[in-house]
């Protein structure tokens, strides 16, 4: 037994200029607003490598910050051994020596 094919009518139907307006307004929203979500997502990921380099030179500033302490440990001990304890006045370069207390 052979199937009826049948046959639907269209009743095709046109939209108007506005409706189709608003649907070209609408997938062109669509549309920027991917885009903007594309540079914002592109914005972090530069934002994300700028704050690695900042954490990377801060951490190499933090070295050198240690070395820095350390050099003027050793220059304390150097400069206590020669002149022994006092005082120095960055300003004008004098040392003022403390008098060591007296031993009974």
């Amino acid at each position: 037994m052979a199937k009826e094919a049948k046959v639907v009518e269209s009743s095709e139907m046109k939209f108007s200029d506005d409706e189709l307006q608003s649907l070209q307004d609408l997938q062109n929203g669509y549309q920027e607003k991917q885009a903007m979500l594309g540079q914002i997502a592109v914005q972090r990921i530069i934002v994300g490598q700028q704050m690695d380099a900042l954490e990377a030179r801060q951490t190499e500033l933090e070295t050198e910050y240690e070395a820095v302490q350390q050099e003027e440990r050793d220059l304390v001990q150097k400069l206590n051994e020669k002149y022994g304890p006092g005082q120095l006045d960055p300003q004008t370069g004098v040392f003022t020596p403390t008098e060591a207390p007296a031993t009974p």
